[in-house]
């Protein structure tokens, strides 16, 4: 009967933990943890930081901009405005533009105040600005696109909205206009006396300089209005640099696999 009795045993207290001593605060020296967020410590020196700076909301939508054409696939009518004259052509260019600089305002309330003077005075003046200036204004580029008296058409190509310039390419060519897309939209505007400018064209140039005309109209009638590849083809879309690794360890496995069927 003893040995059927269950015998209940008591079970050892299990031990506590040891608890680690926390040492006293030295009074001397305290601890001052530091702190690298914005405007806390300064970092050490020799690292970029630019991934820390919390920069301007239009240099964030700027870049970001960036990224996306970058990733999307952009349409040829987009694509073409990647493509702009080349260094040397573009110096060339300028260099016809600058002569042909409409009047300044400064230089047009002179030359109409001096035409009112005379004509208070009674004297006959005849008051005209010059007569081959450089034409501006996208309504007015565009209207004498469509009636066929541009010679050349130099268009922007930072234009932003797009929008604004992307159907003129289109207009140029089906009016059998030359027409080219350089760079700076600032460029542009200081030499009509502006901060920016989408367009300008050329309607007539003196005698002297009809043959440098000429061959610019060649060269923008080659490289822009019958070049094909640049307003037909699309931009092809870049990934990103963890994108590019895992396509790039992808494509070595399937080469791999290829092998080993190969083989086998």
């Amino acid at each position: 009967q003893l040995a059927r009795q269950s015998i209940m045993v008591r079970k050892a207290p299990k031990k506590a933990a040891p608890v680690a001593k926390k040492k006293a605060a030295d009074p001397l020296f305290p601890a001052r943890p530091r702190n690298f967020r914005i405007g806390g410590d300064i970092r050490p020196s020799g690292r970029d930081l630019g991934r820390f700076v919390k920069w301007p909301r239009y240099v964030r939508l700027q870049r970001q901009k960036q990224i996306l054409m970058d990733r999307l696939s952009v349409p040829p009518a987009v694509n073409q405005f990647s493509h702009s004259m080349t260094k040397d052509k573009a110096t060339a260019l300028f260099k016809l533009l600058a002569k042909y600089r409409p009047e300044a305002p400064a230089d047009k309330k002179a030359r109409l105040l001096a035409a009112a003077e005379a004509t208070a005075a009674g004297k006959d003046v005849e008051s005209k600005g010059p007569a081959c200036a450089i034409k501006f204004g996208l309504k007015h580029v565009t209207a004498l696109v469509e009636e066929k008296k541009a010679k050349l058409v130099i268009i922007a190509s930072d234009v932003d909205p797009i929008e604004l310039v992307v159907w003129l390419p289109a207009l140029c060519r089906k009016m059998n206009v030359p027409y080219c897309i350089v760079k700076n939209k600032s460029r542009l505007g200081a030499l009509v006396y502006q901060k920016n400018a989408t367009a300008l064209c050329l309607t007539s140039v003196n005698k002297a300089d009809e043959s440098e005309l000429r061959n610019l109209e060649e060269n923008c009638m080659d490289n822009f209005n019958g070049a094909k590849m640049t307003w037909l083809k699309s931009g092809a879309p870049v990934m990103g640099l963890k994108t590019q690794m895992r396509l790039h360890k992808r494509q070595v496995q399937l080469e791999k696999e290829l092998e080993k069927r190969n083989q086998s």
